[in-house]
């Protein structure tokens, strides 16, 4: 099965004060254990590298970058998906609906992901199943 992870999932995993901290810990261990194959874009890459330094430093990027990411499968945005994505936010209108989820949005639907790992209620939102 293939899975789709989100920022707030990595920020979580890496973040011990996040109140989601001991779930993504959990599934994160349960995810490097299985054979689940697991997916982010390089817009995740990009979001979570800028909040990852900004908030935690960069010993934690560092771990982000050495630790996490050879584990995760990187599908790198082309032009068709990074302009259905802003159309889908245009269209949406909507203040806290950020580009990099509309662009994960169509990456998923792309790749055909149904299962994302995270803890943005706008995934739900858009069909897909949340995990935990």
């Amino acid at each position: 099965m293939m899975v789709f992870i989100d920022t707030s999932a990595f920020l979580a995993i890496l973040d011990a004060d996040d109140k989601y901290h001991k779930k993504a810990s959990e599934k994160w261990a349960e995810f490097i254990s299985s054979e689940e194959t697991l997916f982010c874009n390089n817009y995740i890459l990009v979001e979570t590298f800028a909040l990852v330094q900004n908030r935690l430093g960069m010993e934690a990027l560092r771990t982000f970058n050495d630790d996490i990411l050879p584990l995760v499968n990187i599908d790198w945005v082309e032009e068709s998906t990074h302009k259905a994505g802003v159309s889908a936010l245009l269209t949406a209108s909507r203040k806290r609906l950020s580009m990099v989820d509309c662009v994960s949005f169509e990456t998923m639907r792309r790749l055909e992901i149904m299962k994302v790992f995270t803890f943005d209620l706008h995934f739900t939102e858009q069909g897909f199943q949340c995990i935990p």
